[in-house]
């Protein structure tokens, strides 16, 4: 296996959660500030005291202690650890000032994620495309042969009811949106004044959103007859015109990828013989149960079929909190080999629609070329040079026994290349088309459209004349669109809630069905704010609103909800405040019968402030509510944590954690856990050493909200997420400047999204350009 990661990354990934002790560990890399008597007597003491654990760099020990010495404590806190347990087995060697020397001389040389990246300077990684970033660039691809539309506002289907079979546009009765399909007609039918034919058809036509790559089970419960298609095709994925003896329910599966719109259309046949009249469509998303398709997945708009790769991936890597391609192992090569077959058969499959040929003659061969130029072209983000087309096209057909074999080996080559697996190698100079091919990756894990290829072509992009413009463009895609909407899922643990099991004699109410609900909750919360004017990363923690439908109305007393569309609704704006305090979130760091503030606050601690915590090095079971009901969670967990090895982190961890008491397990509002009442007090001590405190959510919101680390952990996440980079392998100043465009520009998520695709993108070229400098120097 080929490992391209060059430098270790300093952030471990935000989706493991620690559970009860995470013991802190610091580094050196021996090299202390020699006008600092502190400093140097700090370094004299690690010297004497650490190095024979630790290392004499701070790089471990394999027989003593094997990790690295990294942590994101303030020094003073890191002071008071070394003070309470340091050394190990005799703490009172090394307390008061000289724990203070030794905390800050640790602190400044090599513990710090400072002082790691100036001794270690991360690079920007060389990767290859990837999954997401695969499949999205093949349906794309093959995509920019076609039309395209985007998934409307409009929630639910086009309906047309027709007087009888016959489908012309003077015959239709009935033509409306449907928002879910749920219908019981009876034997009278949906309008007896209208249709009064024995024999009629009800079609419902648009388009349905898939919010999670994987495999979707379709269900249609009718006992009458039709055909459910989903992304086009020649074939139903449903077939239900004929019946088999009572059978009144089909299924089966479909592989989608997220982000996308498909096309949907189901037909419903009234025969004679039918007594009645009644249809439901139904899901089994790969992230959810089985339930009718909920109205936000659904859209009147039609689009044409897009190219859905199913072959097996291996994973890719996700140690550092987003996903990377960095390694390049066998199973990964087999796997681009059978996508490459699979992607040629289906292209050969629809050659007629995409370029109108049906047949491999003397004739079309012209066409079938060009069409193999223009495929690799737009695969490598650039025109094919003489050299590239004729190896990648003109030797393909001149080998191949027909003109089919042909167009399959040009295509399967194309797939293959480097200058397709490996996008951001590019040109020497990093010149108008690697900026297009970066923005696209940026911004929609993607290949560059037809405009972006444009602006490239007349060299609009390095000078910046058309730059902004595109930038701004593209954000507003429904490719950025899902990439955000992805982030966010990372972000915010949503992989991590997939079950969300609830004690049942407790919360008999808090079904799967509902925990779904919850989250599509969260989901339009999160984009009603995000694609806003304002895009006001304040407002996304602490709006006092949510979205509800009638199921979660009534499980949180929100009074009556008309149903099914989710309704925007205040929910207890004295308690609630943004995302902090919605249900799913709440629901989701908790347990099946009590709240758990360490995992609350490790998503605060993560997430919210992007402190860097270690996995824990042993793993504690929490002490059950009953073993002793007279005490409440936050005194369980104090006593729990109380060892000096777990204050490190816990100290951190617990005291962010409490602020949310306020929520129980499935995210009501309680002022009282039994007979005690809440303490919802809690506090934090930033990098600097300056601590803030803070009594229930409202607080803890108006600190994060005014918070540089907050604002910084928001631009450094979503900077990774979106390039798949180390934001600081694009220099030191790369973070400020973010961060002072974020605070420029009101804390606009929208403006920060074009900021970090253009900012990103200007830096590589300025690095690659210095590269060649220096090159040309020697």
């Amino acid at each position: 296996m080929v490992d391209f990661r060059i430098h270790a990354r300093f952030r471990t990934q935000p989706g493991v959660f620690p559970l009860l002790c995470v013991v802190l560990f610091v580094c050196s890399n021996g090299v202390a500030a020699a006008d600092d008597p502190q400093l140097e007597k700090g370094k004299a003491i690690y010297a004497k005291q650490c190095a024979d654990c630790h290392g004499n760099q701070g790089q471990g020990v394999p027989s003593v202690y094997a990790e690295p010495l990294i942590g994101d404590l303030a020094v003073s806190e890191l002071a008071n650890y070394i003070s309470a347990a340091m050394p190990e087995g005799e703490p009172e060697a090394c307390v008061a000032e000289d724990a203070e020397a030794v905390a800050a001389y640790i602190h400044q040389e090599f513990y710090s994620i400072i002082a790691r990246v100036r001794n270690q300077p991360p690079t920007v990684d060389f990767s290859r495309l990837t999954v997401r970033q695969y499949r999205n660039s093949v349906a794309d691809l093959v995509a920019s042969f076609q039309w395209t539309n985007q998934f409307g506002n409009e929630q639910g289907l086009e309906g047309r009811y027709y007087k009888s079979r016959n489908r012309g546009k003077d015959n239709i009765a009935i033509e409306r949106i449907d928002h879910v399909i749920d219908f019981d007609f009876g034997e009278a039918g949906p309008d007896p004044e209208n249709i009064k034919d024995e024999q009629y058809v009800i079609s419902w036509s648009g388009s349905i959103f898939a919010p999670k790559t994987g495999y979707y089970e379709f269900v249609v419960d009718s006992a009458n007859g039709g055909e459910l298609w989903i992304n086009g095709g020649s074939e139903p994925l449903i077939d239900f015109r004929v019946k088999s003896g009572d059978q009144t329910e089909y299924r089966k599966d479909i592989f989608l990828i997220e982000g996308r719109p498909y096309s949907l259309r189901l037909d419903l046949n009234k025969a004679k013989s039918d007594k009645t009249v009644g249809i439901k469509l139904k899901w089994k998303p790969p992230h959810g149960p089985e339930e009718l398709i909920p109205p936000y997945a659904l859209s009147k708009a039609t689009f044409p079929e897009w190219l859905i790769v199913e072959t097996n991936f291996p994973p890719d890597d996700k140690s550092v909190g987003y996903e990377r391609g960095v390694q390049v192992s066998p199973e990964w090569d087999d796997a681009t080999t059978a996508a490459a077959i699979e992607v040629a058969d289906k292209v050969l499959a629809r050659l007629d629609s995409l370029i109108k040929v049906r047949e491999f003659t003397e004739e079309t061969e012209p066409k079938l070329k060009q069409f193999c130029v223009d495929f690799a072209s737009r695969a490598f983000r650039r025109p094919l040079s003489d050299e590239v087309k004729k190896l990648y096209v003109d030797q393909q057909f001149e080998g191949a026994p027909d003109l089919a074999a042909g167009v399959k080996r040009s295509l399967l080559l194309t797939l293959k290349s480097p200058r397709f697996l490996f996008p951001y190698v590019g040109s020497s100079e990093f010149d108008d088309y690697d900026y297009a091919a970066w923005m696209a990756l940026t911004l929609w894990d993607s290949i560059p459209d037809a405009s972006l290829l444009k602006s490239a072509a007349q060299k609009k992009l390095v000078d910046g004349k058309d730059l902004q413009w595109q930038a701004e463009r593209m954000a507003q895609d429904m490719r950025a669109r899902s990439k955000v909407r992805s982030f966010f899922h990372q972000w915010l643990y949503f992989d991590h809630f997939s079950e969300m099991d609830k004690a049942d004699e407790e919360h008999a109410e808090f079904t799967p069905e509902l925990a779904n609900d919850l989250r599509a909750s969260l989901e339009l919360y999160i984009n009603d704010i995000f694609w806003s004017e304002s895009s006001d990363f304040r407002t996304l923690l602490q709006a006092d609103t949510i979205f509800v439908n009638p199921r979660i109305a009534k499980f949180y007393g929100l009074g009556e909800v008309d149903g099914p569309l989710f309704e925007k609704a205040s929910f207890e704006p004295d308690q609630r405040s943004g995302l902090l305090t919605h249900p799913y979130m709440l629901a989701g760091l908790a347990y099946e019968s009590a709240t758990s503030p360490i995992h609350r606050g490790v998503f605060l601690s993560r997430s919210l402030l992007g402190r860097f915590l270690k996995p824990p090095p042993i793993a504690v079971t929490p002490t059950p509510p009953d073993l002793d009901p007279s005490l409440t969670t936050r005194e369980r967990v104090a006593h729990q944590t109380a060892p000096v090895a777990c204050k490190s982190c816990h100290g951190l961890i617990n005291h962010l954690g409490f602020v949310l008491e306020n929520f129980d397990e499935v995210g009501r509002y309680r002022t009282k856990e039994g007979a005690k009442s809440i303490d919802a007090s809690g506090s934090y001590v930033s990098r600097d050493g300056e601590e803030a405190k803070f009594v229930g959510a409202e607080e803890l919101s108006k600190f994060l909200v005014t918070s540089d680390e907050a604002h910084q952990a928001f631009i450094e996440q979503m900077f990774q997420y979106l390039t798949k980079q180390p934001i600081q392998a694009f220099g030191p100043e790369m973070l400020g400047q973010l961060h002072e465009d974020f605070q420029k520009n009101n804390f606009n998520m929208q403006r920060m999204l074009v900021q970090i695709t253009l900012k990103s993108a200007q830096q590589r070229r300025q690095a690659r350009q210095d590269q060649m400098a220096k090159s040309a120097a020697k």
